[in-house]
């Protein structure tokens, strides 16, 4: 099976968990921001505790292993993480789970997905024109 093969069936698969665990639900979400259900809440804590075990595991024994080193945490890095807070607040999805929803039919999903792209690209215009702080980036090297 192809890697492009298997890269769609892991997506699709974890597009389906996603779906299940109600993670596309606004109403969900919602929940989880105002604190009145905290079982998303625990489904990102189990995900990062399950990932910080694995992380080590497939550096280890990756035939290639992945190379990652931190990045500095500087303005842009704040604002941005404002800025998807309030993005996913407002429309329920991250861009993940814009997919999802989009998977589900719900058009809705159409609008966060035009907002993702239009974000991102005011953001490199006004990075540009304004900012041009490093983003600690490869593309610093």
């Amino acid at each position: 099976m192809s890697v492009l093969l298997r890269t769609a069936a892991l997506g699709i698969a974890l597009g389906f968990a996603l779906s299940r665990i109600g993670f596309s639900s606004w109403d969900e979400v919602y929940r989880m921001f105002t604190f009145e259900s905290p079982r998303m809440l625990l489904a990102f804590i189990v995900g990062v505790g399950v990932l910080m075990l694995a992380w080590p595991l497939v550096r280890r024994f990756s035939a290639t292993p992945p190379r990652w080193s931190p990045r500095p945490i500087h303005r842009g890095t704040l604002l941005g993480g404002l800025m998807f807070g309030v993005g996913w607040a407002l429309s329920g999805a991250c861009p993940s789970i814009a997919l999802v929803q989009l998977g589900e039919g719900q058009a809705a999903a159409l609008f966060t997905l035009a907002g993702i792209f239009i974000g991102n690209w005011l953001y490199s215009w006004a990075h540009e024109r304004y900012f041009r702080w490093s983003a600690g980036s490869c593309v610093d090297d």
